[in-house]
């Protein structure tokens, strides 16, 4: 009986492994492998693996390359992500430079072309900053590639605005570890519905169960924890509240910009209303600005 199960089991898919993913999704590329005809509980010898990758291939033009192998009952889709490709100017090409920031110029140095900002200008993305075209001065107006080195001041501001009375939440340690298995969909729990918590977290984790490396059954486990939490209510100071919500901003701000960005000044504004407390955070940062632009004759 056992022997016939793996067999009839062996004949279908019951694992898709997806590799090679950095911006794109599982979930989206899942779903254009099973509109393609490979999915989980799909017949093997139905899944026309190269007639899948053209499918593919033809839908996404994020896609550099896609292999698909299945061994067991576990199919292995292999990505490689396209690269962006930025627009490229030639050095033969004739081109302005613009700004790619909202900035204040600091710093102008021009090698070729000429200069239509000047230090101290505050500048929008898309400003002209250098002109690739030199006026002689007995001759005609000449178009160059344009070249310089240009710096300028960027402005990062985050704003956020908190109550002085909060709830807040803690995790006591306790854990309730609860299982079930799943047979496609259909579930089996091993515990009771209801938690004895009152409040708290959950997380389920579903593990695939195997008994070989790429032999899949179509059988999961599925663990559910749920973490234990009580609700404080809390009253912050002044001092205390507006420490909290500049320490979450520049969390939030490095993140954004990258912790190895040159922050020449930090400014923070705040405003106390009755029962609230609104803080503005704006990093202000020297960075390199300026891309080519080519300019069509």
């Amino acid at each position: 009986m056992v022997v016939c199960l793996l067999g009839v089991c062996s004949s279908y898919v019951w694992n898709v492994e997806i590799t090679g993913l950095e911006r794109l999704s599982y979930e989206e590329i899942y779903t254009n492998l099973e509109e393609s005809g490979l999915k989980i509980g799909a017949s093997k010898r139905k899944v026309d693996t190269k007639s899948i990758i053209n499918d593919i291939r033809l839908k996404r033009d994020d896609i550099a390359w896609i292999g698909i192998s299945i061994t067991g009952t576990n199919a292995k889709v292999e990505i490689v992500e396209a690269k962006e490709k930025p627009e490229i100017v030639d050095e033969s090409d004739f081109c302005n430079i613009i700004s790619d920031k909202e900035c204040m110029i600091t710093k102008l140095n021009v090698q070729n072309g000429t200069a239509i900002a000047k230090v101290g200008d505050i500048v929008k993305v898309g400003t002209l900053l250098v002109e690739g075209k030199i006026q002689g001065k007995y001759t005609d107006a000449i178009y160059v590639n344009s070249s310089a080195e240009i710096e300028g001041k960027v402005w990062y501001s985050k704003k956020k605005k908190e109550t002085f009375a909060q709830k807040i939440e803690e995790h006591t340690g306790n854990v309730e570890n609860k299982y079930g298995i799943k047979f496609k969909d259909f579930q089996i729990n091993f515990y009771k519905t209801l938690s004895n918590f009152e409040n708290y977290d959950t997380i389920s984790e579903e593990e695939k169960l195997s008994i070989f490396s790429n032999f899949y059954l179509p059988i999961q486990i599925i663990k559910t924890a749920n973490y234990e939490k009580v609700i404080k209510d809390i009253k912050y100071e002044e001092n205390e509240l507006k420490t909290k919500i500049i320490e979450e901003l520049e969390d939030e701000l490095k993140s954004e910009i990258g912790e190895d960005k040159n922050i020449i000044n930090k400014y923070v504004n705040y405003k106390r209303y009755e029962n609230e407390l609104e803080i503005e955070l704006v990093y202000e940062v020297l960075e390199n600005i300026g891309t080519k632009e080519k300019i069509n004759i």
